[in-house]
This record gives C-alpha cells, structure tokens and sequence, in this order.
C-alpha cells in the first residue's frame, strides 16, 4: 500500500512539474497563433508559411529564454524526488 501510494504521488508530481515546465511555450505558442490568425484574417492573406515561421521563432526565443528556469525546475524534482527513491531513500 505505501510503495503505492508513494508512486502515485510521485507520478503526480512529475506529470505536475511537466505542466509547468511546458507552459511558458505552451502559452507563446497560442498567443503567437492567435496573432497569425488575426493578422491573416485582417488582411486576408492565406499563406501556410506565415502560419509557422512566426510561430517557430516565438517558440525558439521562449525556448531560449526559459532554459534556465527548465533546468533549474527539472533538476530540483530529480534530486528531492527521484535520487532518493533510486538510492533507496
């Protein structure tokens, strides 16, 4: 019972700390999209490229931008909760 409960809680904590690792270019994904799609549907210009390059380079810079926090996120969660269930802890 307790090996189960500790996995779950440990899935739920993974899956939690996926969410917010992932939201920063979840969120400029859907904003830059947004934009495109107003931009086009203001001037009625309907190219597939106008769709994705814009898109790309938002997600590119957010990427960029947001590594560390990405980094510093993941590595905190495997050393408070993975290492230790590895090691035996």
């Amino acid at each position: 019972m307790g090996d189960e409960i500790l996995f779950y809680d440990t899935l739920r904590e993974g899956l939690w700390v996926a969410l917010i690792v992932s939201l920063p270019i979840l969120v400029v994904a859907l904003l830059a999209g947004l934009l495109v799609g107003l931009f086009q549907a203001l001037t009625s210009i309907q190219e597939l490229t106008l769709t994705f390059v814009p898109k790309l380079g938002a997600i590119v810079v957010t990427f960029w931008l947001s590594m560390g926090f990405m980094t510093q996120t993941l590595v905190t969660f495997f050393q408070e909760r993975l290492v230790p269930l590895i090691i035996g802890g």
